[in-house]
């Protein structure tokens, strides 16, 4: 049986090359008016295309999801056609590549919206700082979704895996953790509704299944990754309560339902050791929940990453931020290489600097 890093995969019915997953992470490289992949974004995943499986940066599925500078689309013909450079580049190396669907919700600034207020589940501010192009700006208080928004919402997600499939992607991982759109439909301290989206906690995960159950009209279910962040704490405007583990623990089973490709969760951003209600080891306790494919993310190395799937505690590990520095991370970690260590004044900038030009080890 397989139990390292380095051991081929099947993801429903897709073989990775490897169990090594580059996390999603936002490079800002979109600086076009139609917020679509270049050839330049295309070249940066193409050069970690030997990583088991790519998880794109997350992607907006509406104008309306957007809340960071510069980041992709999904919902337009000329994204498609700018994804497509990136699916080709990718699938010239071997490597296969799934887009994270996102829709921010609140966690965004009229600046991106055209003046309009951000949509959430509730009318409540998360008075968190949004960075724009004009400076940091503060959160506004949002407009509570009606009935007619969550459809809206649920049909753009499911216009989104269309779009995906179209310009070729291997799958999509559904964006419903770090306090984004979905995680605050989950949360009560951002979900104070009284309809069938609020209250219980089956009404307050009832949007993630109802997007399911669309999408997968569109997209095979074995296409789809669903990402989750349990013991996220005081991070973008969520916080833990008595009722976080309850509502993650009923979501996560009810996922069992679905043939996804995988379930990808966070281990907490922040120690929550003293934190009331919350759980500090999240592959552990939902290894025990969930049937399927699991993925585990935050600040792994090779040997916990091995150590992990050794154990049989998870079947996928992400990183995040090696991936960056280290276009052929996997090369790196098979030979006892050091990683180099990415520039985070670049993360954010335009252009080819501290993006695609990291070298490869045999290149230095």
């Amino acid at each position: 049986m397989s139990n390292n890093l380095f051991d081929k995969f099947k993801l429903g019915d897709i073989i990775l090359r490897n169990r090594i997953v580059m996390a999603p992470l936002t490079r800002s490289r979109a600086n076009n008016p139609e917020h679509k992949p270049t050839e330049l974004i295309a070249e940066y995943y193409r050069q970690r295309a030997s990583i088991g499986l790519i998880i794109s940066e997350g992607s907006q599925v509406s104008p309306m999801g957007v809340g960071y500078v510069n980041t992709p689309g999904i919902y337009s013909d000329e994204q498609v056609e700018g994804w497509k450079l990136v699916t080709e580049a990718v699938h010239n190396e071997g490597g296969k590549i799934f887009i994270q669907l996102w829709h921010v919700g609140r966690l965004t600034h009229p600046y991106f919206l055209n003046g309009e207020l951000p949509l959430a589940p509730s009318a409540i501010n998360p008075n968190h700082p949004i960075r724009t192009p004009e400076g940091e700006k503060r959160s506004v208080t949002p407009k509570e979704m009606t009935k007619e928004d969550i459809k809206m919402v649920i049909n753009e997600f499911a216009v989104g895996a269309t779009n995906a499939v179209k310009a070729g992607l291997d799958g999509v991982e559904i964006h419903s953790s770090n306090g984004y759109l979905l995680h605050q439909f989950f949360a009560p301290c951002s979900n104070t509704r009284t309809d069938k989206y609020g209250g219980s906690i089956e009404n307050r995960v009832r949007i993630m299944f109802e997007l399911l159950d669309e999408m997968k009209k569109y997209i095979p279910e074995n296409r789809i990754g669903v990402r989750l962040n349990p013991s996220s704490h005081n991070y973008h405007g969520l916080t833990i309560d008595e009722e976080t583990l309850p509502t993650f623990d009923y979501l996560i089973n009810k996922l069992n339902d679905y043939e996804l490709a995988y379930l990808h969760l966070s281990e907490p951003f922040t120690d929550v050791t003293n934190v009331p209600f919350a759980e500090p080891n999240i592959a552990k306790r939902y290894r025990k929940i969930y049937k399927g494919n699991l993925m585990i993310n935050k600040g792994f190395t090779l040997e916990s990453g091995n150590e992990i799937i050794k154990n049989g505690g998870a079947d996928l590990v992400a990183f995040g931020t090696p991936t960056i520095a280290n276009p052929d991370l996997v090369y790196r970690m098979k030979n006892d290489i050091p990683l180099a260590v990415a520039d985070k004044k670049k993360y954010y900038s335009i252009g080819g600097a501290g993006y695609t030009d990291y070298p490869s080890f045999e290149e230095i």
